[in-house]
């Protein structure tokens, strides 16, 4: 069975999108917002960074909202929120069963 286009999305791509969810950024504040969020704990490489821009384009999942001093600056599209959030509401369920396991709810 062939798997559909992100129908999970890895740990970067996730924190790629949720960086661009209130505000534009370029690639390298991207970064920096990912580090700052997580404490460090997710790195998203400058060459992953830019595949998945690229890719997520590609896909309609954001957009290039301006440039300015040379620096691309993206937004989430409206695919894009829902794309976010569907893995949101994906990684809550997950949250919710393992609970029910270990904790014993």
């Amino acid at each position: 069975m062939a798997r559909k286009k992100l129908e999970s999305l890895t740990e970067p791509m996730y924190y790629v999108l949720l960086a661009l969810y209130k505000e534009p950024r370029h690639g390298y504040g991207i970064m920096q917002y990912v580090n700052q969020l997580t404490q460090g704990r997710v790195a998203v490489g400058a060459g992953t960074l830019y595949a998945l821009l690229a890719r997520f384009e590609e896909e309609q999942l954001i957009i290039l909202t301006h440039t300015k001093e040379g620096r691309k600056y993206y937004a989430l599209s409206d695919k894009g929120k829902r794309t976010l959030q569907a893995e949101f509401d994906r990684l809550n369920h997950q949250l919710t069963d393992g609970a029910q396991v270990l904790e014993g709810t």
